[in-house]
């Protein structure tokens, strides 16, 4: 519902003018009172990128307003206040993607492999 409210762009705010907003999870509190989007710009991988910060504060700023319109779309008793948070899962997996591809971490990791493989040969000797 929340990207489709986006996806819209009848935002007014100049720091979310022609910024592809990705939605990547909202969890609602137990209570149904209050909802934690998760977002980042289309395109920038990381927290720091020039347009984040902007596109962060902007939507919190508007968050009563998309709150209003979702309202308008769905029917429930209440609707959840939006708090917008940069999601940082796709940092931490190319941090780890990174990590993975050193020369020493592939070294340690295939090791690894080939002594498990020695382990599950020599365990069948009954």
């Amino acid at each position: 519902m929340l990207s489709s409210v986006l996806l819209r762009g009848h935002l007014r705010d100049p720091a979310l003018e022609g910024v592809s907003i990705t939605v990547t999870e909202v969890r609602i509190s137990p209570d149904l009172r209050n909802a934690t989007a998760y977002v980042m710009p289309l395109g920038e991988l990381t927290s720091d990128a020039p347009h984040a910060p902007e596109v962060l504060a902007a939507l919190n700023r508007s968050a009563a307003y998309l709150r209003g319109q979702i309202a308008r779309e769905i029917t429930l008793r209440h609707v959840p206040a939006i708090r917008f948070v940069y999601d940082s899962a796709f940092e931490s997996s190319a941090r780890i993607d990174t990590v993975l591809l050193r020369p020493d971490v592939r070294r340690d990791l295939d090791n690894q492999r080939r002594d498990s493989d020695e382990d599950e040969d020599s365990g069948d000797g009954a």
